[in-house]
């Protein structure tokens, strides 16, 4: 009866007690670091709330939306794109994104995953129509940086940052696949002529400068024994000229015995016939030898 009594005496403060707690309990809002809460005052934007603790008018304010501004991945995603040269190629791509305008995002896009899958395919189906396949394969970190910088331009509107966008793989039908093959072995096929050939080609450039070279050396050989020949007829003409037919004669006369002094060498056991033209000679070489001594 007494607590009964207390109660009913003292309801209206109860009452604006327990108003109090409520509103203190409404009124403060601890954000989680990895969220923003988007505010809402009688239906309309009011404030985004950030990490911590923030403070918000009970009854009038409410929570409308809570985002998570951690990175999120799109699913990675196939679409099919003709090159400039008219080749179907199947792209997988794959986009990396966050929110960090909630306020944008909640209130001018319904489905963001879907809209930026959209955006994405688009893109990549222009930039890839403007290329030919062999610059897609060759040029992807460049067809990447176009599909990152135009997909962040449209996104920008939504309160969104494209962290990353990939293009995972580039797929080739089989028919495709086929003539590409082919065309790759005909190319290796042509490279290994042109290799064979360079190497014939060298091989005889080489064979051409050894052959140049040793004609140059036996030139060389034959113009020093020229002019040794030379000197030793210049040699000789001045002994005659100086001496008369007697310095021609024992010339003559010492090449015969020169001769046959080759003709007597050689290994072994052997016969020589010699004429009796040899045996005067000897006799005429020794005969001037013998006068061409000073008295």
């Amino acid at each position: 009866m007494d607590i009964e009594a207390f109660i009913g005496s003292n309801a209206v403060y109860i009452a604006i007690a327990v108003f109090i707690i409520v509103s203190l309990f409404l009124g403060v809002r601890i954000v989680p670091q990895s969220e923003k809460h988007v505010v809402e005052r009688f239906g309309r934007l009011h404030a985004v709330l950030g990490p911590g603790i923030n403070f918000v008018i009970p009854f009038l304010d409410r929570i409308a939306h809570r985002i998570t501004i951690l990175e999120r991945q799109l699913p990675a995603a196939m679409q099919d794109a003709i090159t400039a040269d008219n080749v179907l190629v199947k792209v997988e791509t794959s986009v990396f994104y966050r929110i960090i305008e909630p306020e944008k995002t909640v209130y001018r896009i319904r489905d963001v995953d879907g809209a930026i899958a959209t955006t994405v395919a688009g893109i990549v189906r222009s930039e890839i129509g403007k290329m030919e396949l062999d610059q897609v394969q060759s040029n992807r970190s460049e067809l990447i940086g176009k599909v990152r910088e135009q997909v962040a331009a449209m996104v920008d509107d939504w309160g969104i940052e494209v962290t990353r966008a990939e293009i995972l793989d580039v797929n080739l039908d089989e028919a495709t696949r086929s003539a590409m093959l082919q065309q790759l072995n005909a190319e290796r096929a042509r490279r290994a002529q042109v290799t064979e050939a360079e190497g014939k080609r060298r091989a005889v450039e080489l064979k051409a400068d050894g052959d140049l070279y040793a004609a140059e050396q036996e030139a060389k050989a034959r113009r020093v024994l020229a002019d040794a020949e030379a000197y030793a007829t210049g040699v000789i003409a001045e002994a005659i000229a100086r001496n008369g037919l007697e310095a021609a004669q024992y010339q003559v006369a010492l090449k015969q015995v020169e001769a046959l002094t080759k003709v007597g060498e050689g290994a072994g056991k052997q016969t020589i016939i010699v004429p009796a033209q040899a045996l005067d000679a000897f006799g005429d070489a020794f005969r001037m030898l013998v006068g061409r001594k000073p008295s």
